[in-house]
């Protein structure tokens, strides 16, 4: 492949510098990268309308980082200095929020007999891999692939620290505000600052929203037993495997569940999965840190930064009928969702709590991240027909595919509607228009093993496949089995 590089030089300047604490969502991620070693960076490669021009894109990022503070932030590391006269330790940094400065658009053309995708792959590959110098580096990295001048593809890595996955969409949604002949803004910013979070998180109001959420953590946790595992096995080497699944007939057996349950397929979902990690690790009830976005709360659906958090799902799942779990789940899922915003150290001084008290580790590293769009049933179209499920079912299909040395916890599911953008070329044309459940299933091998794994993943369909046309069906799972 002949390929050319380049550089754009980008200058910014923009309003709300200053330094300040993290946000909430901010230090539940840094405690993850220094826990786990892993970047969290997000992003990936997307294709361009044609007509676009690498000065087009260089427009669009300029006006994205004068506008938005969380991309002019990078982390300001101090000494503790309550560890006097020991030796000098790093603590959580600061955020540090510039007036100005200059920022590279990496310009890679390629020949016309080249594939754009391939170079496009490449670049995403060297931007993502790459840990941030959090530092000294701006938190985005950004390039295009060009092809006889036309931009192809655009390619983008955000440090996790200042977006997560609905700051990005408040990014594409703020462009309506990007006049793209002039550059200039038509409308100010909306929503307030990280900076302007972090603030309110430390007063009174924001300590007494922490307290909140965290009795409902204390009272769900109440009774649950400590392990969600049986003991630790020796495990694989990579020690974390990743099994993809993609389920049409999943995607279609979650909608006549929820419209027979009167939920939505998300709380269907969180159903098939408390039985499957019960069916296979014989621990009941089930437990999910579940992914909340916070958006949803006042000020922060146009905020451009990481504001998402973990809520807390317990769900009894022995000697009931699966419908029954899905009533349980929409409760589980919601209390959790309207508890995700909390103070971590206070998270994390309540399971010390509760180590102390079950005298050995207290463990929730189990995690739905379900970032399915367009799930639902449209209103007017017929419920799936049982032979269209089980046409469906043909076209399952199970594959291993990443191993890493370490991951984010125990059990890891991930929850798509179309292919992962950091991993590419997974599926064929002919399958990605087939409307589908893309699972990522990642788990620590010492606590499932490879065959469990699989078994927990096709439980997840059968349960649902079983359930879509029979109300009765029951879990499988029994108290004290």
């Amino acid at each position: 492949m002949a390929v050319a590089r380049s550089t754009i030089s980008i200058r910014f300047q923009g309003a709300g510098s200053g330094a300040g604490e993290l946000t909430w969502g901010q230090v539940e991620l840094w405690d993850a990268i220094v826990r786990t070693g892993r970047t969290f960076n997000i992003g990936g490669a997307l294709p361009m309308p044609p007509g676009t021009t690498a000065a087009d894109v260089a427009v669009m990022l300029r006006f994205w980082i004068c506008r938005h503070p969380s991309l002019r932030t990078r982390l300001r590391f101090e000494p503790d200095e309550a560890s006097a006269g020991s030796p000098r330790r790093p603590v959580r940094p600061l955020q540090e929020v510039a007036a100005a400065g200059e920022v590279a658009l990496h310009v890679v053309d390629v020949d016309a007999e080249d594939d754009p995708a391939a170079a496009a792959e490449e670049l995403r590959v060297e931007f993502e891999v790459p840990a941030f110098d959090y530092a000294n580096e701006w938190p985005v990295r950004m390039g295009v692939v060009c092809r006889d001048g036309e931009v192809t593809h655009m390619v983008v890595q955000y440090c996790h620290l200042a977006v997560d996955g609905g700051g990005i969409d408040a990014m594409v949604a703020d462009l309506e505000s990007l006049d793209r002949t002039s550059g200039l803004e038509t409308a100010p910013p909306n929503g307030i600052t990280p900076l302007e979070l972090a603030r309110s998180q430390s007063t009174p109001a924001g300590r007494r929203a922490s307290d909140k959420s965290l009795r409902h953590w204390a009272n769900a946790l109440r009774g649950v037993p400590a392990r969600r595992f049986g003991h630790a096995g020796e495990g694989c080497e990579p020690r974390f495997w990743e099994l993809y699944c993609y389920s049409p007939a999943m995607h279609l057996a979650l909608q006549r569940i929820a419209d027979r349950t009167e939920t939505n397929t998300t709380h269907v979902l969180f159903a098939a999965y408390a039985v499957a990690l019960a069916r296979v690790t014989g621990v009941n009830p089930s437990l999910a840190q579940t992914i909340v976005s916070n958006r949803f709360r006042p000020g922060l659906g146009p905020l451009v930064g990481a504001v998402s958090q973990p809520g807390l799902c317990v769900v009894e799942v022995a000697d009931k009928t699966f419908d029954e779990v899905v009533a349980l789940a929409w409760k589980a899922v919601t209390a959790g969702a309207l508890h995700g915003y909390y103070r971590p150290d206070g998270r994390n001084e309540l399971l010390d709590r509760l180590s102390e008290e079950h005298d050995e580790p207290f463990d929730i590293s189990c995690f739905v991240n379900d970032r399915r769009r367009e799930a639902e049933l449209e209103p007017g179209r017929p419920l799936p027909s049982e032979e269209q499920v089980q046409a469906a079912l043909k076209q399952s299909m199970f594959r291993w595919e990443r191993k890493e040395s370490t991951f984010s916890g125990s059990l890891f599911l991930q929850v798509d509607s179309g292919p992962d953008l950091t991993a590419p070329e997974r599926i064929t044309p002919e399958q990605l228009a087939v409307p589908a459940v893309y699972l990522e299933v990642w788990a620590d091998t010492r606590y499932l093993p490879p065959d469990d794994m699989e078994t927990f993943a096709r439980t997840m369909e059968e349960i649902t496949v079983q359930a879509a046309f029979d109300p009765a069906v029951a879990t499988g799972v029994h108290a004290g089995s």
